[in-house]
């Protein structure tokens, strides 16, 4: 999940998702609620922590700062040398996920079909939406927070680029920069403040609703959540260059523009090739994953 945090358009939801532990996730991360702070003011130590799923919490959470740390120089490498090979890599494994999701849905009838195609449209109207230039208000920053933070745990849908679309990702990305050189101000403080408790209002809210509708509508609301995964493959598929004002940019700078495979430069057998072992390979894993869970 941390790896592919780094990943323009990818979600570390898409994993979770992939791994099976979504539901598991998201049921935890809504339990941050008043019963919890009841057991914590009584001294229930024990009893909070199986309540949270606390240690699962706290496993997941240092692999995905695992992820970032070990992981994020390899592939912002890949993503300003390789990109279109990085692309094709996880345009596979997000294929390859969506062919695994889909048997969460027991049938698809019209609601689940319309979750299905409104998924896929919000998917493509965020992609393809303009990024905006926000300010830095502080109201204007918990908003990003808030709605950047339900993008995270959103299959399909990178946190980051809902920054970029608010126009505060280069803003809030220097602040913590500058945080962890220890270059502080009030007003950075303030800033990075706000938008920590716009994260945290958006995570805990989002996770409830989210709790609530995979446990009454599962069927459609996996069905939404395949959608997404579908719409957002178009933000990874691999023919694309970088236009020639922003070529020499950091990949997250670029402005890419796609390409036919008439016009494409490199190589088209490779860019295939790669993508589909990528989808065979989630496929696979997901095989010996569910033979060994039958097993034990």
């Amino acid at each position: 999940m941390g790896a592919a945090d780094t990943v323009p358009g990818v979600s570390g939801g898409t994993v979770a998702l992939i791994l099976g532990h979504y539901q598991r996730l998201i049921t935890a991360i809504s339990r941050i609620d008043s019963h919890l702070l009841k057991r914590l003011s009584k001294g229930q130590i024990r009893e909070s922590i199986e309540y949270v799923d606390f240690r699962f919490l706290a496993a997941l959470g240092l692999g995905i700062a695992t992820g970032l740390l070990t992981l994020a120089g390899l592939m912002h490498w890949l993503l300003d040398h390789k990109q279109p090979e990085t692309f094709a890599v996880f345009f596979g494994l997000i294929l390859g996920s969506i062919w695994i999701v889909k048997n969460y849905v027991a049938k698809w009838a019209a609601p689940q079909i319309a979750a299905c195609l409104s998924g896929i449209a919000v998917a493509v109207a965020i992609s393809f939406a303009p990024a905006g230039d926000g300010a830095m208000s502080l109201p204007y920053l918990f908003l990003s927070g808030s709605v950047a933070i339900c993008a995270m745990i959103l299959p399909g849908i990178s946190g980051a680029f809902v920054l970029l679309l608010f126009g505060v990702y280069h803003a809030m990305t220097g602040l913590i920069k500058d945080a962890v050189h220890f270059h502080f101000s009030v007003e950075g403080i303030s800033q990075l403040a706000v938008f920590a408790c716009g994260c945290a209002f958006g995570l805990l809210a989002f996770s409830r609703l989210l709790h609530w509708l995979l446990d009454h509508h599962r069927g459609t609301t996996m069905a939404a959540l395949i959608g997404l995964m579908l719409g957002s493959v178009s933000t990874l598929w691999p023919l694309q260059q970088p236009t020639a004002e922003t070529a020499a940019l950091e990949a997250k700078f670029r402005v890419m523009t796609f390409v036919s495979p008439a016009d494409w430069s490199g190589s088209l057998g490779l860019l295939a090739g790669l993508i589909v072992a990528s989808a065979i390979a989630v496929v696979l894993v997901e095989k010996v994953a569910t033979r060994s869970g039958s097993a034990s």
